[in-house]
C-alpha cells in the first residue's frame, strides 16, 4: 500500500532536516546517501522516490536553509536598535555553539564553492538577501543608500568573518575563539555609533 501525498512530503522534509544537519556539521562532500538516509529514519532505496541525485537534495537544502535564515530575521523588540542586536547576536558564545541551526551563510561558506549551480545561486541569493536587509537598517538610520550598501557588505563579511575564526579555534583554543567574537563584536558596535554619511539629495531637487 502506499503513503499519501502529506506523507510523502513529511518524509521528504524530513530527509532535508537530517541532510543539513549533517552538511552543516561534516560538510556536504563527507556525507553519503546511504548515511543521511538512516539518519533521517528511512533506507538508501527510498532516497530516488524524493530527489534524483545528491545535488537535487542539496540544492533543496540550501533553498530550506536560506529560507530559515531569512525567517530568522525578525525584529527584536522596539527598545532595542536592530543593527546592535544582530551583531551582538551573530557574534555571541552560543551562536557560534549552534552550527546546526545558526545562520546558514556562515554554515555552508566553506562548501558553496563546490556546489552545483542551482546551490550556488541559491546561496548568492540567500546572501544578497541579508545584504539588503542590513542595508535597509542603516539606510532607515539616514545614510545615503549608495554608501548604507557597501556598509551592508563591510559590516556582514566581518561578522561572518569574525564567527567562522572562532568556530575554527574554539576547540584548540577557547580564550582565542573567546577574544575574536569580543574584539569583532567591539569594534562593529562602536563603527555603529559614529554618524550615518547623509542622504544625497537627487539632482534639481
Amino acid at each position: 500500500m502506499g503513503i499519501s501525498k502529506e506523507q510523502a512530503a513529511q518524509n521528504r522534509e524530513a530527509i532535508i532536516t537530517a541532510a543539513e544537519r549533517l552538511f552543516r556539521d561534516r560538510g556536504v562532500d563527507s556525507v553519503g546517501v546511504n548515511e543521511l538516509m538512516e539518519a533521517a529514519g528511512f533506507t538508501r532505496g527510498g532516497f530516488y522516490n524524493h530527489f534524483k541525485s545528491k545535488d537535487a537534495l542539496v540544492a533543496a537544502v540550501i533553498d530550506k536553509a536560506m529560507r530559515d535564515g531569512a525567517a530568522m530575521l525578525e525584529p527584536p523588540p522596539p527598545s532595542r536598535d536592530p543593527l546592535k542586536a544582530q551583531i551582538e547576536f551573530y557574534l555571541s558564545p552560543e551562536h557560534r555553539a549552534d552550527i546546526e541551526q545558526g545562520c546558514p551563510l556562515s554554515g555552508f561558506v566553506g562548501d558553496v564553492r563546490r556546489l552545483d549551480e542551482a546551490s550556488r545561486e541559491g546561496y548568492a541569493q540567500g546572501l544578497e538577501f541579508r545584504l539588503e536587509h542590513l542595508a535597509g537598517l542603516l539606510a532607515s538610520k539616514g545614510a545615503d543608500p549608495a554608501h548604507a550598501r557597501a556598509e551592508a557588505i563591510n559590516t556582514f563579511s566581518q561578522m561572518v568573518g569574525g564567527l567562522m575564526l572562532a568556530r575554527a579555534v574554539a576547540q584548540a583554543d577557547p580564550k582565542l575563539s573567546d577574544e575574536v567574537l569580543a574584539q569583532t563584536r567591539r569594534h562593529l558596535l562602536a563603527a555603529r555609533n559614529q554618524p550615518a554619511e547623509p542622504r544625497r539629495k537627487a539632482k534639481g531637487a
